[in-house]
């Protein structure tokens, strides 16, 4: 049996979700009580598997922090199991790190409970675990394993024969040819049966692979078509893994798909677009001005169970004379890939600057991408949100829509009747600055597009990161 089909039955379930594409870490900064806290969640690679946790206290005091498991929804969300106890940094006191196992596939949250000087506090972070992928055993294992099957193999063969040959003799009698040629007969046909076990075994493995293989998370496709007068028409078709549905969309942010629409190659201008459901399935967007060129469309979804999708596709354009933007939708422009300072000029003259452009970033790791506005007088809410934020990589294998709060969609948030904005500053009054906390999951270019609201009007700032 070859070493790359030797999978531990144990890995048959699942993997963990893209809740963005190329980035499956959940990252989400919040108010637990009186405590603010920084989550970084990295879903197992298998489902049973273990969730690495980190949390980061920005608030000074906090003793004990305590993570356990639940389903985001259903019976089982009210019914918490005996929560573990996250280990604290003896180097950083503020520093607590855990693991957990998720039991099944599905919509999970972590819920923490945080102790200490300021008494209790508790949150709660939604984390999908869904199939991605088959893991294969190692090459090493797997040829020390194949090793030792035929060598159990040969074994049988040669004790059936041994004991068929020499098992009724007394000691040091010599077997006669009858019985010599009665053990090759009976080792054939062992090794034949033997060898008819292992085939079946084998196919057996195969079924099972294959059966498996059907459950490995596949995104819903987005079919775009252009329709007379710009119209954008965008159907979600099914690839057929599980029971999944299109019709049990729930608003994230009061709209039920949020869609950015990027430039290729050069990626200089992003329109953030958010197209109205026709029905189960079908979304219509009508395009405002846009020259004839090749666009990448990212399109988020959440649905019902909190699970949340990035559908992804490419289209090319004519020369769209569409009309004016409104509502919430909104556009930007920068320079091309790699020519962005760490300082950009908005449309009504105020500067969006990038304050720790100069900090070196890590794969994987938590960094509060910080922004400042000067002049930072008469910033809005946009969308419920002081900002938000989509990270890019330049070959378009990550995307990630983030908020202040993180890279958890708030309509999946809301599940766990967590308040979405708890700890981040609303209403009037709002201050020039705003932070976006995410971990760019892998090295590479990327491309950064930040849009905060100033009098009424969505400005867009465009950056460029590099992970090295």
């Amino acid at each position: 049996m070859p070493a790359r089909r030797l999978l531990p039955l144990a890995l048959l379930l699942a993997a963990a979700l893209h809740a963005h594409v190329g980035s499956p870490d959940v990252f989400y900064e919040g108010a637990a009580g009186p405590y603010r806290l920084l989550v970084t969640i990295r879903p197992p690679v298998i489902v049973p598997g273990v969730a690495e946790i980190e949390i980061r206290s920005s608030t000074p005091g906090v003793s004990t922090i305590r993570i356990v498991p639940l389903p985001l929804t259903g019976p089982g969300a009210k019914l918490a199991p005996t929560a573990d106890i996250a280990r604290q940094s003896k180097e950083d006191p503020q520093f607590f790190t855990g693991a957990l196992w998720l039991m099944s596939v599905g919509a999970w949250q972590v819920r923490i409970h945080a102790e200490g000087d300021k008494g209790p506090g508790e949150m709660s972070v939604p984390v999908p675990a869904l199939p991605t992928r088959i893991q294969t055993m190692q090459t090493g294992i797997g040829a020390l394993l194949f090793g030792l099957m035929l060598l159990l193999a040969i074994g049988l063969v040669s004790i059936v024969g041994a004991g068929v040959r020499e098992g009724q003799l007394e000691p040091g009698v010599d077997p006669p040819p009858s019985r010599v040629r009665y053990a090759r007969v009976t080792m054939a046909a062992t090794a034949t049966g033997v060898a008819a076990l292992l085939i079946l075994g084998n196919q057996w493995w195969n079924s099972e692979a294959g059966n498996y293989s059907r459950i490995i998370y596949k995104p819903l496709e987005l079919a775009p078509t252009l329709q007379p007068g710009g119209r954008l028409m965008l159907r979600l078709n099914d690839p057929g893994w599980l029971r999944r549905r299109v019709d049990d969309l729930i608003p994230d942010h009061t709209h039920l798909m949020h869609m950015y629409v990027i430039s290729l190659p050069g990626m200089e201008q992003v329109w953030h677009l958010h197209p109205e459901q026709i029905e189960a399935g079908v979304f219509a967007q009508n395009l405002p001005d846009m020259p004839a060129g090749r666009y990448q469309l990212f399109a988020d979804i959440v649905h019902q169970s909190g699970i949340p999708e990035t559908l992804t596709t490419e289209i090319d354009l004519p020369q769209v004379a569409g009309r004016p933007l409104s509502g919430d939708d909104s556009a930007g422009a920068g320079p091309p890939i790699g020519k962005t300072p760490s300082v950009a000029t908005l449309s009504n003259g105020a500067k969006l600057i990038w304050e720790n452009a100069a900090d070196p970033l890590r794969a994987k790791q938590m960094t509060e991408f910080r922004f400042r506005v000067e002049p930072g007088d008469g910033i809005e809410l946009y969308m419920g949100m002081q900002g938000h934020a989509a990270f890019v990589k330049t070959d378009r294998t990550v995307f990630a829509h983030v908020h202040p709060s993180g890279s958890v969609p708030m309509a999946a948030l809301s599940l766990t009747n967590s308040d979405p904005h708890a700890g981040h500053m609303m209403g009037a009054g709002l201050p020039p600055e705003v932070s976006f906390p995410f971990g760019l999951p892998q090295p590479g270019a990327y491309r950064i597009y930040v849009q905060i609201k100033i009098r009424g009007h969505v400005e867009t700032g465009v950056f460029d990161a590099q992970v090295n």
